[in-house]
């Protein structure tokens, strides 16, 4: 009997076992699935997907030479972007290195570029910094990363909502 009681117990186990190995193979067959890249009921990311007043908020480290740092630096930025919805904008920002407000003149203006798959630039007008920039379809948030070298920031930007 104890043998029995045994085997039972060492059905279930295995059986537990099979069912999330046959899960788990489940969950990686359909992660291993080849999908074209989706788009929202067709939608696709246009220079009109951004427009409107974007809330900015960015930490980062500046590395020598950039922004005539000396030694490795922390950086912060708050401000907002106005998008136009045709390629260009403008910025109203701080900027401090180490806490010191660096006093960049506001507001800059910018230009953008966005792709069909929401991915672009966005550049502070006329030589940067430079960003990649992955807007969501809907336009509603950004995600920035800086691309010069020595300045180490990435952002995520918020488009506020007009009142009602």
């Amino acid at each position: 009997m104890v043998g029995n009681r045994r085997n039972t117990k060492m059905k279930h186990k295995c059986s537990a076992l099979s069912a999330i190995a046959m899960g788990g193979g489940l969950v990686l067959s359909i992660g291993l699935l080849n999908v074209a890249p989706g788009y929202a009921a067709g939608k696709q990311c246009s220079l009109a997907t951004l427009k409107g007043q974007y809330m900015v908020a960015a930490t980062g480290s500046l590395f020598p030479p950039a922004f005539g740092v000396t030694a490795p630096s922390v950086s912060t930025a708050a401000g907002y972007s106005i998008y136009n919805g045709d390629g260009t904008g403008t910025d109203y920002v701080t900027f401090a290195v180490n806490g010191v407000n660096q006093n960049v003149p506001s507001p800059t203006a910018t230009s953008y570029t966005l792709g069909p798959d929401c991915t672009g630039t966005k550049t502070v007008v006329p030589s940067g910094p430079h960003f990649n920039i992955f807007v969501a379809m809907d336009g509603e948030s950004v995600t920035a990363i800086a691309t010069d070298s020595g300045f180490a920031v990435s952002e995520s930007d918020s488009r506020v909502q007009r009142p009602h």
